[in-house]
């Protein structure tokens, strides 16, 4: 047995109803419209015509004036009342061939009037049209129901995206409230844990006693509880830089930077440090407290990691954008890129790259001078040193 390869389906040009009480023509039409391709249904009056419009809506109508009973003006007048055939196109194609006979039948609804005897060529070309016509109208429709579809799956992710940004906000000052009481509830005991430590060394002192190993773990208690206090501190500051706007003016840097000078003075004398300042510090703009804070852990990361003894240099220098560079250059071993990428990085640990050092400070550098619409970096290579910088706008935005 032989199997045959099914015939491919060809897909009709179009469904084309053709109603006509004269079987001659029907069948004319029928044969001319079937011959190029169309699917066609017949029916000998409006009666049936109907019927079968409401079973199947066909893609274009020929229908016939003169007919017993229901006439073709009438019946192109109750398609046109149907919402699932109002807008099939209907074309007249009758021997009456006076004007008033034309303004009736497009009056009705019709979209063209062809008068017999017709050309088959003519038939031909105006269906093929008139279904082309029909073929755009209903992608129109369908590209406008997308459209609105579109629109209100927009509208709703829109809700969605709302309702989402709020509970995010929610969380967010949940987050914020939950930052600030535990970091406040963490700083009295660290506070407590310094204050008995330095208790307990006057009172070792006072007793005269010699004890070298204990005088070593109160000062390991006590670096561990200064380094939670910074820890907790640094906590706060997260939760105020997260929590809304400063007024931003302009500010005294020099000031600032003599405010951080008198708050690092132990350390400074620790590590024998040399400070070379600007004689002059250009103006701009930022919030004092905040910028305390920055150059606090520039300085602080400066001469706990720069030379021996560490040699730090602060400056200033204007930019062609309109904005302020405040940087400090120090005498330290200097980063690789691996390490400098990874310095402002939100919560990094960079122990790698600083032995006793926390990532979050310079985390909050970026995100304080962010929030005051600058920016940060650092420039450094291996055995050069490294330079930190910041900048500030001198106009607001």
């Amino acid at each position: 047995m032989i199997n045959h390869p099914a015939e491919p389906h060809i897909q009709p040009k179009g469904d084309i109803l053709i109603v006509d009480d004269t079987l001659p023509n029907l069948r004319v039409l029928s044969s001319m419209l079937t011959e190029q391709g169309y699917e066609v249904r017949g029916a000998p009056n409006a009666q049936m015509a109907l019927m079968i419009i409401e079973a199947e809506p066909p893609d274009l109508i020929l229908l016939d004036i003169n007919m017993p009973g229901m006439n073709g003006y009438e019946l192109c007048e109750q398609i046109k009342t149907k919402p699932n055939s109002r807008d099939i196109p209907v074309i007249f194609i009758s021997a009456l061939d006076e004007v008033l006979d034309k303004v009736r039948a497009f009056s009705a609804g019709g979209v063209d009037y062809i008068t017999k005897p017709f050309q088959i060529a003519e038939v031909l070309v105006r269906v093929r049209n008139h279904l082309t016509i029909r073929s755009l109208q209903r992608q129109l429709q369908q590209t406008n129901a997308d459209l609105q579809q579109a629109n209100i799956d927009l509208q709703k992710a829109n809700v969605d995206l709302l309702e989402a940004n709020l509970a995010l906000q929610a969380t967010n000052q949940e987050l914020d409230a939950f930052a600030r009481t535990l970091a406040h509830d963490l700083k009295n005991p660290f506070s407590s844990i310094i204050g008995i430590t330095d208790q307990l060394k006057e009172d070792l002192a006072q007793l005269r006693t010699e004890n070298p190993a204990a005088l070593e773990l109160l000062a390991q208690i006590e670096q561990g509880g200064q380094q939670g206090e910074r820890v907790v501190d640094n906590l706060l500051l997260l939760a105020w830089v997260r929590k809304g706007e400063v007024e931003v003016k302009p500010v005294d840097m020099g000031a600032i930077v003599r405010q951080v000078q008198a708050s690092l003075a132990g350390l400074i004398e620790s590590h024998q440090a040399e400070l070379i300042l600007p004689p002059k510090w250009p103006t701009a703009l930022g919030y004092a407290p905040w910028l305390e804070e920055v150059w606090a852990n520039y300085l602080s990361n400066g001469l706990k990691f720069g030379g021996q003894p560490p040699r730090l240099e602060l400056g200033a220098t204007p930019l062609a954008s309109g904005q302020v560079r405040f940087w400090v250059r120090d005498n330290g071993l200097g980063l690789s890129l691996d390490e400098q990428t990874q310095l402002f990085a939100d919560f990094a640990n960079v122990e790698e790259i600083q032995a006793d050092g926390q990532g979050l400070g310079l985390a909050i550098v970026r995100r304080i001078i962010e929030k005051l619409g600058g920016s940060v970096g650092v420039e450094s290579k291996q055995g050069q040193g490294s330079l930190f910088y910041f900048t500030l706008p001198t106009k607001k935005l």
